[in-house]
């Protein structure tokens, strides 16, 4: 036999008649990546996630000075220059060294608000919406009323009563945080129930936990991985608000939002203080945006249509 005979990557990968279930799902996710990649924004995006992940991993060997010893004498709100690319704050620490430490505060504040929300947002949502009645009117009241209050206010309610910390801020954002996602897995679980498939899974006596479990949620997840990955910029916000106010990372901790929060008593003369954490929050948020909505085209069957 020919090596011509035999198909390419591309063709085995993009077979509308897979002949295995590896090479369904494998398909799937390449169509799901030529999607993503035709939106330059969302591979900008993607690539300053990857250099966010990345800093954070190197951040002690990268940054060029200790993030939390500076020299009130001799070093104390220098501007930008060689020797301090951003500039020193009221402690004489160099602001790009504590940027880059920060950014391991901000990964791990977004990756555990989302490994905690998600999940909880997305089984109260499939729940309320495959079992309905009092179920789902008594889940949908309780979602209610946290959607009711703004997110920053509600997690400083949270926060107050925890006790400030980064670990307590995180769990007042998840706490937060779920309601929407739940709001989408029950629309999405309304539609999914009328389904033939489902009606099928149910005669051969399949337990509605089963069901939930293995054919209701795997369906919503694309949609809830879309809103997680635009809800970033918001968690990111709320963090630094919460850090901005005293509540979240305590000093000397390089958080950004305390970050900017101690630069604000020199905002007009020595604004690199502020400017610079600023910035890194406006840069990492635009950036999950912009992966968001690369996201929602390559997983969102109703936008790709």
């Amino acid at each position: 036999m020919s090596s011509s005979s035999s198909p390419s990557l591309h063709e085995w990968l993009m077979s509308e008649r897979p002949a295995s279930r590896r090479q369904a799902a494998l398909g799937r996710a390449y169509a799901g990546w030529l999607n993503f990649a035709r939106n330059r924004l969302a591979l900008l995006g993607l690539a300053i996630v990857l250099g966010l992940v990345l800093i954070a991993a190197l951040a002690p060997w990268i940054a060029p000075h200790a993030p939390d010893v500076g020299d009130l004498l001799r070093t104390r709100l220098l501007p930008p220059s060689g020797a301090h690319w951003l500039g020193t704050d009221d402690q004489g620490r160099d602001i790009l060294s504590r940027i880059l430490h920060g950014s391991r505060i901000t990964l791990f504040v977004v990756t555990l608000v989302a490994l905690l929300a998600a999940p909880i947002g997305l089984a109260v949502g499939t729940l309320s919406g495959y079992l309905g009645g009092w179920v789902d009117a008594a889940l949908m009241r309780i979602t209610d009323i946290f959607l009711a209050f703004p997110r920053l206010i509600l997690a400083l309610a949270f926060v107050a009563a925890l006790g400030p910390g980064i670990e307590n801020a995180v769990l007042a954002i998840a706490l937060t945080s779920w309601p929407p996602y739940a709001r989408i897995a029950r629309a999405e679980t309304l539609t999914i129930r009328q389904a033939d498939y489902i009606a099928a899974v149910q005669l051969i006596g399949a337990s509605p936990l089963r069901i939930v479990l293995r054919h209701i949620m795997p369906l919503c997840l694309p949609s809830v991985i879309v809103r997680v990955t635009l809800d970033m910029a918001g968690i990111i916000l709320t963090a630094a608000g919460l850090g901005f106010l005293g509540l979240g990372a305590q000093p000397p901790t390089p958080e950004w939002g305390a970050m900017i929060a101690a630069g604000r008593a020199y905002v007009l003369d020595q604004w690199w203080v502020a400017a610079g954490p600023g910035l890194a929050i406006f840069i990492v948020s635009l950036a999950f945006n912009l992966l968001g909505d690369g996201l929602r085209d390559a997983l969102d069957p109703k936008s790709s249509a």
